[in-house]
């Protein structure tokens, strides 16, 4: 047997007595090379401390709350029959190289990995071999004269795929009919989802970055919301940008029709405005853009309005004061949008979870500083808890749960149900048209977009996939240029994700959990934000950026992102995802200082070993 490790606390710089805010793992556990073992907060920064070596923990020597200096014992590893990494790396590409182990048999990676530049090479050649010119044969009648259409091309629901859609098929010479059954047109994300949630999320960080500065000698006192004026605001936004979409629409002569289509036939729809009118609309070909709506759980008191979906959260209900407390179920990302505005704008807020961790499927990497804020934050966080029961009464809301933590029951003011989205498969009348309907309620397509019915297309959260307004809009281009019989196809090799919280938590392409799942080999570099001049003039220095590389190439294959405007930082990672780029080309492209972006640029220099804002050990020779 190997002589036992000793991991002991590296060097973290000018820092002494740093606070031990999480223990990653215990006696008895295995860990890998660069696996977390703890995480240290300074008045400054957090910073995770990774293995060494890898093995069996023996002993873990630092406690929850413990303060800790450089070469403190953190561990006792028993390495087995493992050496220093250092000595098994026969290709030290850079200080993350990987053990033996983690790299495996080459021609087994090759078959768990993407080969990501391959697949961007035959792009184009395979859309060429497999995608047809998509024009509609002319519809005869029974008599064999010709039928009269109403619309070349008719689009069912007019969201940000739906409206993408019909306006790239107007673009391209196609009679359009765009069928809606709101109002104004942008459906679900932008008149009741995405943007205007965005705008009080905003407001949210507003007020919280006021309340920081209290303590930077900037004191603006306790703000005094109006939320009559916030609501108005939010209004005016989401006005602005759905009147954009009618001068749109009218400009390229498509023909708008309000109320809720659904097909009769192959060829046809009606379409049921709110005051019960009816009208038959016919068609040559249809894109079916009729999105998704809230999932919600059994056994809620039905039509209490004190139960929300989050529609009715974004309203701002003026009879549910500040300082009232608010239930929300589900710990995914709109349930953790809303906790961030609600606990802004004064509320008492808790979060239940019915899995063990907020934001599941999400490196924990990513979510421990969102969590931590948010602890500090609002009223209550239960994970690994299910609600059983809520009890209406004249005072709030009675609400019973189950969990190891959980309060047993609580009462709150308001309930508000996130636990995610459904597909809208049963609202269109695919049986009629004949459109396949899976068990879950999406409809399968192919990369042209199309449903089993070859002049039938479907687009965004009704297909399978991500429920995201920018996964939407290309498909509904897509879509609109099969139909003008253009040859194109929807091959995205990644489409990134965002959590708009505080602070925001965004990812794309390969994640370490999927990677420890599948099996799959990759190499990473993270680079804290305590090392960024831009975080910490923002007073924000928790963040995180974290890049995962392809172990044979150097390509960039994932990345997560958490800390302030992370939404916007994920896109030069998901460029370098599609342009196959290594870190070489993030390292040596010029980013400007001081800013966010920088943290990428970093990340990729630790990873080829060229950092010089963080002193990271060599490992292996270059």
């Amino acid at each position: 047997m190997a002589d036992p490790i000793r991991i002991v606390v590296p060097d973290i710089g000018d820092f002494d007595s740093v606070d031990v805010v999480e223990v990653l793992v215990s006696p008895g556990e295995h860990v890998d090379v660069e696996a977390g073992l703890i995480t240290l907060e300074s008045d400054k920064a957090s910073m995770e401390v990774p293995s060494t070596h890898s093995g069996v923990v023996l002993e873990v020597a630092v406690s929850l709350g413990d303060k800790v200096s450089e070469g403190d014992l953190i561990v006792v590893l028993d390495p087995g029959d493992e050496s220093h990494p250092d000595q098994r790396a026969e290709r030290p590409r850079h200080p993350h190289a990987p053990t033996e182990a983690a790299a495996g048999d080459r021609d087994a990676e090759i078959g768990n990995q993407v080969d990501y530049k391959e697949k961007n090479e035959d792009r184009n050649e395979r859309k060429e071999n497999s995608l047809s010119e998509g024009g509609a044969a002319p519809l005869v009648a029974g008599d064999g004269a010709l039928r009269s259409m109403d619309a070349e091309v008719l689009v069912l629901g007019a969201g940000p795929g739906g409206y993408t859609a019909a306006f790239r098929a107007a673009d391209l010479g196609r009679q359009v009919v765009l069928v809606e059954p709101h109002a104004s047109l942008g459906g679900v994300c932008l008149n009741v989802g995405c943007i205007p949630s965005k705008a009080l999320l905003h407001a949210a960080r507003v007020i919280d970055e006021a309340a920081d500065f209290a303590a930077r000698g900037i004191d603006f006192g306790e703000p005094a919301i109006d939320r009559g004026k916030l609501g108005r605001w939010k209004d005016g936004v989401v006005g602005r940008l759905t009147g954009g979409l009618a001068q749109l629409a009218e400009r390229r002569n498509v023909e708008v029709v309000r109320g809720r289509g659904r097909f009769t036939d192959p060829h046809a729809v009606e379409v049921e405005d709110g005051d019960g009118g009816r009208r038959a609309l016919s068609f040559e070909q249809a894109i079916v853009a009729v999105g998704s709506r809230p999932a919600m759980i059994p056994g809620l008191p039905e039509g209490d309005p004190r139960v929300w979906d989050s529609t009715d959260a974004l309203e701002l209900d003026p009879a549910f004061e500040p300082g009232g407390r608010l239930l929300v179920i589900g710990g995914g990302i709109i349930g953790l949008e809303m906790a961030t505005v609600y606990a802004a704008l004064g509320y008492r807020v808790t979060v239940v979870e019915l899995l063990p961790e907020l934001l599941t499927g999400v490196d924990r990497d990513l979510v421990r500083p969102l969590q931590r804020r948010l602890a500090k934050r609002l009223e209550n966080i239960h994970v690994d808890t299910r609600v059983t029961a809520v009890k209406a009464q004249r005072n709030g809301l009675m609400v019973s749960m189950e969990g190891e933590r959980s309060p047993g029951s609580a009462l709150f003011g308001r309930v508000l149900v996130a636990v995610g989205r459904r597909p809208n498969g049963d609202r269109f009348g695919a049986e009629a048209a004949g459109v396949h309907v899976g068990e879950q309620g999406f409809v399968p397509v192919d990369d042209q977009q199309r449903t089993n019915v070859p002049h039938i297309f479907a687009i965004g959260d009704l297909v399978p996939g991500p429920m995201l307004a920018h996964k939407a809009t290309h498909e509904g281009k897509v879509a609109a240029e099969v139909v003008a019989g253009e040859k194109s196809g929807f091959e995205a090799l990644v489409i990134p994700s965002v959590a708009y919280t505080d602070p925001e938590v965004a990812w794309v392409g390969l994640t370490e959990t999927e990677a420890r799942e599948n099996g799959t080999a990759y190499e990473k570099a993270v680079i804290p934000w305590g090392a960024s001049g831009r975080a910490l003039t923002l007073g924000r220095p928790e963040g995180l950026t974290k890049l995962l590389f392809d172990p044979g190439s150097g390509r960039v294959v994932g990345a997560g992102i958490v800390g302030t405007n992370a939404g916007d930082l994920i896109a030069e990672a998901a460029l370098a995802i599609e342009m196959n780029a290594e870190a070489a080309d993030l390292a040596l492209t010029v980013h400007p200082h001081p800013t966010l972006s920088e943290t990428v640029a970093f990340a990729a220099e630790a990873y080829e070993g060229t950092i010089t804002d963080l002193y990271l050990p060599r490992r292996g020779k270059r």
